[in-house]
């Protein structure tokens, strides 16, 4: 792939915005604010300071940083050099991050740590040293990729997902219904895909981003009102935490100025979802499926899930959809099978990966998810093939379970995973985070599951824990939730 005439560097584009009005503010996080002409004068520190420590185009640059001006100040000087961010947790276990940066070799590592992992430099986050660089600008060069994202995946073993965009953007260009100059706040961790993505692209057409740093379901309502937000990009944990706030607190925000509301990332359940229609209209309500890959996506609007109830919309130009039985074929209409998409570019053209292959049919590629297709082409999905649990000869799929659970108003999160049984081959356990306040009983769980759940899908035993089971971008992986509890564990 390569730029298009209207497109401009990433390297330059906060040059091109602070040309407009360099004291306009880029990224505000809580009472500070970075405008345009400090992102450009710090993100050339950073860029000659890079470069210094040997950074050139076409390399790797592993980011393990959290959210805040760093992140964007490096990001922006990575794209100016010409090279990759390469972007990872900044809470990563020490034997993951070096299994990561096996994979990327990175010609630097910027991060918040303090000593460098063997055989790599860093440029620690509390480091000033850019600072004694000039701020002028420097020539640009243009990534072939323009960020290489990476994941655990449902094996835990990591991959580098390397994007075939190039470093390039038309700022006239919004992505996913921003509009250029749109504020919007960013509730989710940097090293997500979609909150990269979404809070960048806001920046590269011009846009206000509001950092929250760790998401506070008060908080985001708090943000929103005060800057006047346009648009949010949420996870249904997120959403679940808001609609739990107390209904006179959330309807005492003005939230007027919000057009539009996206949610991605994992299922979001169906009361959930129809609850946030109903506060705030089915206009603003948007829904994307689709992975880091960009082999192909698709998209529906409040107003048409009304008409069609968990689906997740049909697919979008530039790729192709089919769901695939376990023969490879096409399945019937209302017939589960697995998702893949087909980009119009042929397979390979959005990405590649570093340190995994591509499960594919033919040129059709999955990323694991199994759904199905209604007459109309869209696409409803039910969960991910690994974790589908198989109970007494029944497919159960723990997100339908969970989405049932997690409407319980004292349960904050829940995980539904399989467990060895003699009998039944798995037995359904469901770990329940419970709300603030009292837990409820295992009784009360049933009872309220048994006006929800056809009698084989209601989990034969429950474990109440006090940690998280999601992370700040609403993802739990039941597979090492599964590997905890099975037997020999130690737990």
């Amino acid at each position: 792939m390569t730029a298009t005439t209207a497109e401009i560097p990433m390297g330059l584009l906060p040059a091109h915005h602070a040309q407009a009005d360099a004291q306009r503010t880029a990224v505000s996080f809580g009472e500070q604010r970075l405008s345009w002409a400090a992102l450009e004068a710090r993100a050339n520190q950073r860029a000659r300071a890079y470069r210094a420590l040997g950074v050139r185009a076409g390399d790797f640059v592993t980011v393990a940083l959290p959210n805040g001006f760093e992140f964007y100040e490096t990001s922006f000087a990575i794209w100016k050099l010409g090279a990759t961010p390469n972007i990872v947790s900044p809470r990563l276990p020490q034997a993951e991050l070096a299994a990561i940066l096996e994979l990327a070799r990175p010609s630097l590592l910027v991060a918040d740590l303090q000593e460098a992992p063997p055989g790599v430099t860093l440029y620690p986050m509390a480091s000033q040293a850019h600072l004694a660089e000039a701020a002028d600008p420097l020539a640009v060069q243009v990534a072939a990729h323009w960020k290489a994202m990476t994941s655990g995946g449902s094996t835990g073993r990591p991959k580098v997902i390397v994007d075939h965009a190039p470093a390039a953007w038309d700022p006239s260009v919004g992505l996913l219904l921003q509009q250029p100059g749109d504020t919007v706040l960013n509730p989710g961790p940097l090293y997500h895909n979609a909150p990269f993505s979404a809070m960048h692209a806001a920046l590269f057409a011009g846009g206000h981003v509001v950092e929250m740093g760790r998401f506070d379901a008060l908080r985001a309502l708090e943000l929103i009102q005060q800057h006047r937000v346009q648009w949010v990009n949420l996870v249904p944990t997120m959403m679940h935490r808001i609609w739990r706030l107390p209904e006179a607190q959330r309807a005492a925000f003005d939230l007027g100025s919000l057009r539009t509301v996206f949610h991605m990332a994992s299922a979001c359940p169906p009361w959930l979802k129809e609850c946030w229609i109903d506060w705030l209209g089915p206009e603003r309500i948007w829904e994307l499926y689709g992975g880091t890959e960009r082999q192909g996506s698709t998209v529906i609007s409040g107003v048409e899930w009304l008409e069609r109830r968990g689906s997740v919309g049909r697919v979008q130009a530039g790729s192709r959809l089919q769901v695939l039985d376990e023969a490879g074929q096409p399945c019937a209409p209302g017939e589960v099978g697995e998702v893949f998409f087909l980009p119009d570019l042929g397979a390979g053209s959005t990405y590649h990966y570093v340190g995994a292959q591509a499960k594919r049919q033919g040129e059709w590629e999955s990323i694991g998810d199994l759904g199905y297709l209604d007459a109309d082409g869209y696409l409803y999905l039910v969960d991910r093939r690994t974790d589908l649990i198989v109970s007494g000869g029944a497919n159960v799929y723990p997100a339908e379970v969970e989405a049932a659970l997690d409407a319980h108003p004292q349960v904050s999160t829940s995980a539904v995973i399989g467990l060895p049984d003699e009998d039944l081959g798995q037995r359904i356990h469901a770990i329940v985070q419970p709300a603030s306040g009292t837990a409820p009983s295992a009784d009360e769980l049933l009872a309220f599951l048994a006006q929800r759940l056809v009698r084989y899908k209601i989990p034969r035993s429950f474990e109440f824990v006090a940690e998280a089971l999601r992370d700040d971008a609403g993802k739990t992986r039941r597979s090492a939730l599964r590997e905890a509890r099975m037997p020999g564990a130690g737990r």
